[in-house]
């Protein structure tokens, strides 16, 4: 599949199947991560694999007990999960303090989903997660998912096989301007 091709194609899935993603297949797509630019070459991220799914339960509760005291309507829908079921989650920490961190951040997920859709696997990429790194359990949980030290959550990145479809998002043109 080329490029423009996968951009094209790809989708936010949010149902998987339970089976979990070929070892190879998932190397490929953290290579993706780690081949991203970054400013300076900084490379600011660390990526943490998770494809427990008690952990990424725990996760999702402790984000829905934080969520839940500002009254967030999608945690009251018990069948709703953050992570939608997805086999394998990397949870992507970055570097407290420097300048680019969610920038560089934010292309090494956008690489690695474009990976794994070129690849045949559905992802979703998650902000929502960040709740459970704010509450009383933050510390505990990032030393579970083995984060740095000086590193907090910045996004997450959903995969599996994906068992939903989509259609492409509208195309807004007056979000371009052309000058000169």
């Amino acid at each position: 599949m080329n490029v423009l091709e996968t951009i094209s194609k790809r989708r936010s899935h949010r149902a998987y199947k339970a089976e979990q993603i070929p070892e190879e297949t998932l190397k490929q797509i953290l290579t993706a991560g780690l081949e991203s630019p970054s400013a300076r070459n900084h490379q600011p991220w660390h990526f943490s694999v998770l494809q427990n799914a008690e952990l990424i339960q725990e996760i999702h509760d402790e984000a829905a007990r934080v969520m839940g005291k500002q009254g967030s309507p999608r945690f009251s829908d018990p069948d709703f999960q953050i992570f939608y079921h997805a086999p394998t989650v990397i949870f992507i920490f970055g570097e407290k303090d420097f300048s680019w961190t969610q920038v560089d951040c934010g292309i090494a997920v956008e690489n690695m989903a474009l990976a794994a859709e070129g690849l045949g696997i559905g992802s979703v990429i998650l902000g929502l997660p960040k709740p459970a790194f704010m509450g009383e359990k933050a510390e505990k949980l990032k030393q579970k998912l083995q984060c740095p030290e000086g590193y907090d959550f910045v996004i997450a990145l959903a995969l599996g096989f994906a068992t939903d479809t989509k259609e492409a998002h509208e195309q807004r043109e007056e979000k371009i301007s052309r000058i000169g």
